[in-house]
């Protein structure tokens, strides 16, 4: 039996109370169950109390950042392998790297991508595993 968007679900970290709520509205009109965070301190007890099927996960938040939030979750049983896609509006070789080394999935520009852009790229991190 393959698995349908309806059966996925994805989970938002991001500070941005109206890109956090055009995300997960986008999220959801493509199918998905959404779950939204505003930080990674928030984050983190969401995604290892639902462990969603993704994660879509801001750098630069307060309480705790995306760097702090993807460490801790590598360090979960669960959260070793989970899937995370980095949103980021910072494009610098070091932010980069930095996440690469923490197992993401992908890295997405903020500035330089559309919902279309995210919903392709979660269908793309969703589907490279199954």
């Amino acid at each position: 039996m393959i698995n349908t968007a309806k059966d996925k679900s994805i989970l938002v970290v991001e500070d941005e109370s109206d890109i956090r709520e055009a995300m997960a509205a986008a999220v959801k009109a493509a199918g998905y169950k959404a779950y939204t965070a505003e930080n990674g301190e928030v984050g983190l007890k969401m995604a290892l109390a639902n462990k969603p099927d993704l994660i879509l996960l801001d750098l630069e938040m307060p309480v705790m950042d995306g760097h702090a939030m993807l460490e801790k979750l590598r360090d979960d049983p669960w959260g070793h392998t989970a899937r995370v896609v980095i949103l980021s509006a910072m494009d610098d070789v070091m932010n980069v790297a930095a996440a690469h080394e923490g197992g993401i999935t992908d890295y997405l520009i903020k500035s330089n991508s559309s919902l279309e852009d995210l919903i392709n790229k979660i269908r793309i991190a969703l589907h490279a595993k199954e």
